[in-house]
């Protein structure tokens, strides 16, 4: 026989060396990786790095690729709208077609000049030798100094005069020189969008929503002999096939409803042309649209959209001391939009937003007056 002694002191032991190296173990990591100012944020920033990297080394790649797709949408919607509606509208009201034309036709010059003006206008970067009075703080990238507004941009990599963001569509950032054109032509594409909506819907209820492609059927067979029309006009009975031969008769003149096979309205082509136009417009109306109304609210609240992160960011850190947060380039509603558009120094609306404008943006983007300058309404340019 054996004889089997356990020595639990031996077992004890091992696992409470175990332990301690696995505590070693956690301690190592947790000092390797200790950050006093690690939250959710931060950490979603790290995982979203590569993403970032991605974006700020591509997108200044397919920014021509955008532009061309722009034009090549915008030409398509309208030649359609040439194609089908007008020809329509034609037939249906000649005075109303020539109210559309000129009303459209404006749309689409202000959309034109808009587009290309926000694309080859430079945002506005800080000239060679800011000084340190013109300056708020030094870029950490371009280790220069940077004016009041001025942000870096990560995909032109340099920094913008009063950054809004960096828009692909445009190949080019939003900023100081082209911020005005970038929001006008946003709305007049949105407002071309839903004119076109509008004046299309009963070309769309004609051509998409009226069923052409099956044949009409009888619901309950006829009884009865065969008829056809006399050459009186008259309905008679037809007891043979051959007795009446419809080439040599002439049609009868009758009031009687008869099918019309319309090619136009059966064409696949033009049917799909219009699920195109009705898949774009809306489209846009929708994102573009949400962006232009969001845009809306920080040109009425006097920031751009850089600055409302910031601005969110310090009224809720200000809160917390109990106190106000007041951006300082906020006006007032009437205000703001006065200098956004340039309706000072004489500009009228109708000639300056109804109309296409090369007027550039008031001051030199780098100092901006500001709610704490002490300035009367005719002080102002």
């Amino acid at each position: 026989m054996v004889r089997i002694t356990w020595r639990a002191n031996s077992a004890l032991s091992l696992i409470s060396r175990l332990r301690l190296r696995w505590s070693y173990m956690k301690h190592c990591w947790h000092s390797l990786t200790f950050n006093a100012h690690m939250n959710s944020g931060y950490a979603t920033d790290v995982c979203m790095t590569p993403i970032f990297w991605i974006v700020d080394n591509y997108t200044y790649c397919l920014g021509p690729f955008f532009v061309v797709g722009v034009a090549l949408l915008t030409a398509s919607v309208v030649s359609i709208a040439y194609w089908i509606g007008l020809p329509f509208w034609w037939a249906k009201s000649q005075l109303m077609t020539i109210c559309l034309l000129i009303f459209g036709n404006w749309l689409l010059l202000n959309v034109i000049f808009h587009y290309v003006m926000a694309v080859i206008t430079p945002a506005g970067y800080p000239p060679e030798g800011v000084s340190h009075v013109e300056a708020v703080s030094m870029c950490s990238k371009c280790i220069s100094p940077k004016p009041p507004r001025t942000h870096h941009c990560s995909v032109c990599n340099r920094c913008i005069l009063k950054m809004d963001h960096h828009c692909p569509w445009l190949n080019n950032c939003v900023g100081y020189g082209n911020h005005r054109y970038f929001f006008l032509y946003m709305l007049y594409t949105t407002v071309g969008c839903l004119f076109l909506i509008i004046a299309g819907l009963e070309i769309g209820h004609k051509y998409l929503w009226l069923d052409h492609s099956e044949p009409w059927t009888e619901l309950e067979p006829l009884e009865g002999h065969p008829v056809t029309f006399n050459l009186s006009g008259h309905i008679i009975a037809v007891t043979h096939p051959k007795e009446y031969d419809d080439i040599l008769l002439p049609p009868a003149v009758h009031n009687l409803p008869t099918p019309i096979d319309d090619p136009e309205t059966s064409s696949p082509t033009r049917r799909r042309a219009l699920w195109f136009m009705a898949f774009i417009n809306v489209g846009v109306v929708i994102a573009l649209g949400s962006l232009c109304t969001w845009h809306a609210k920080l040109i009425t609240r006097g920031e751009t959209s850089v600055e409302a992160h910031i601005n969110e960011a310090e009224t809720k850190r200000l809160l917390k001391q109990q106190r106000i947060y007041i951006n300082p380039y906020n006006f007032g509603t009437k205000k703001n939009w006065k200098l956004f558009l340039g309706l000072v120094r004489g500009r009228s609306f109708w000639r300056t937003v109804l109309l296409p404008s090369w007027h550039k943006p008031e001051g030199n983007g780098l100092s901006f007056h500001t709610v704490h300058d002490v300035l009367f309404e005719d002080e102002w340019p």
